[in-house]
């Protein structure tokens, strides 16, 4: 047996109705939708505020401004895998409305210090370390909890429909916190921060009684560190999921490295004016939204694992076009990356979590998405910084050229050739 994942196709029940015509209708999903939207906006704000605070107030320089970033992304590279024991043997709602809940404590806990004069430092790297694990143990949990919400079938609808939510609080996310910190300072902004996770956990506790019911049944249940590697014996098992994780945590070094220089590269090198970046910038905004409308009709037609290996390819080549950008047409080139990475890369990432959740054992899906979550992840910082050190020594250009080429050589790992899969894998959707 190969390990292409199953093709989605058209709900069992009226072949004339899309997935998505059902999912506009489930209410579940809807409340998983505004749950997304609404933590996307704390996000946002809470990111922005932090940094601002860190930099403006307590005096931060480059290094403890990068160490603020580093701390939000280190704890899902290193606890992932448990937060996926955790989110298939616990209460999947009760778990979600308590991380939750505790991030509205974690993040409020910053204006109540600021307006107690006892702000500090070490308050905001603690706060960004707490607001992390909380982060990305609910994205293993949610990531857990989707198949249990919509049909086999319906997770590609699915999952494009979530990502849209989550982009349209990345996009006035920030436009609302740069104006709250404007109007009334960096601390008190993170009061919006709060209330937009007190609504995400009012939307998480309207969620059905049945997620309370664990996916892995007690009787089952070995030792923690068995249980890990029974989740990890999935993925490298599975081929498909094997060179998912691969792909995925090479490009992330790739284009972590890309990311870190962009800012630097486009306004030292290319000498953009502030508006052609801010473009540049909005440009990603619009392309996001365009791979969330095209991923399922893409990767219907063209087949799931297919379409994640074209996009994945395409992606790649896109980050190309910014060191290009320096032998002339700065502005459209940059403009064009952003464009195509955006829609590729938005594509790539809905295709790869649908096919995960098609292949991963329903008792085994938080396990699978958090040790995939944890090397995605952990090559971000490493790429980051790589990239910042090299970029000192060799210039950007040559370091941009090397970061795009890890980034393609790594998507070209889904071309190597099939070996067959060793595991059991559900049923395709019918």
């Amino acid at each position: 047996m190969t390990s292409s994942p199953p093709r989605p196709s058209s709900t069992a029940a009226d072949p004339g109705v899309t997935p998505w015509g059902v999912l506009r209708r489930h209410r579940p999903f809807l409340l998983l939708c505004g749950e997304q939207a609404a933590s996307s906006v704390g996000r946002q704000i809470t990111a922005l505020a932090l940094a601002l605070l860190a930099v403006t107030r307590l005096d931060a320089g480059p290094f403890g401004a990068s160490v603020l970033l580093a701390l939000t992304y280190l704890p899902g590279a290193v606890l992932s895998p448990l937060a996926g024991v955790l989110a298939d043997r616990a209460r999947l709602r009760s778990l979600a409305v308590t991380l939750t809940s505790l991030q509205v404590v974690v993040v409020g806990s910053v204006p109540l210090a600021g307006a107690l004069g006892s702000l500090r430092l070490s308050h905001l790297y603690a706060v960004a370390a707490l607001s992390g694990t909380l982060t990305w143990t609910l994205s293993v949990a949610l990531q857990a909890a989707l198949p249990r919400v919509v049909r086999p079938e319906q997770l590609l609808a699915g999952n494009s429909a979530l990502t849209g939510a989550r982009t349209m609080g990345q996009i006035g996310g920030p436009a609302l916190g740069g104006v709250l910190v404007g109007f009334a300072g960096a601390a008190p902004a993170l009061l919006a921060g709060s209330a937009a996770y007190a609504v995400e956990a009012l939307l998480l506790f309207a969620l059905p009684a049945s997620l309370n019911r664990p996916a892995e049944s007690t009787g089952r249940r070995g030792p923690r560190l068995a249980a890990l590697r029974e989740g990890l014996a999935v993925v490298r098992a599975e081929p498909v999921l094997r060179r998912q994780v691969l792909a995925g945590a090479g490009f992330n070094l790739g284009s972590g490295a890309a990311d870190a220089l962009f800012v630097v590269y486009a306004t030292r090198e290319l000498n953009l004016p502030a508006w052609q970046l801010g473009l540049v910038y909005a440009s990603f905004s619009v392309a996001t939204v365009a791979g969330v409308l095209f991923a399922g009709r893409f990767a219907t037609s063209m087949e799931l694992y297919r379409a994640t290996r074209i996009c994945a390819v395409v992606a790649a080549l896109a980050i190309f076009l910014v060191p290009a950008a320096s032998l002339g047409l700065a502005f459209p080139a940059l403009l064009a990356y952003q464009l195509l990475f955006g829609i590729t890369a938005t594509v790539w990432a809905i295709s790869m979590t649908t096919t995960q959740q098609l292949i991963a054992p329903p008792h085994l899906q938080g396990r699978v998405a958090g040790f995939a979550q944890a090397a995605l992840l952990t090559t971000v910082p490493v790429g980051a910084l790589s990239g910042g050190a090299l970029a000192a020594w060799l210039g950007n250009v040559p370091v941009l050229t090397a970061a795009a080429t890890t980034a393609l050589l790594a998507a070209s790992c889904f071309w190597l050739p099939h070996r067959t899969a060793t595991t059991a894998r559900p049923p395709a959707p019918r």
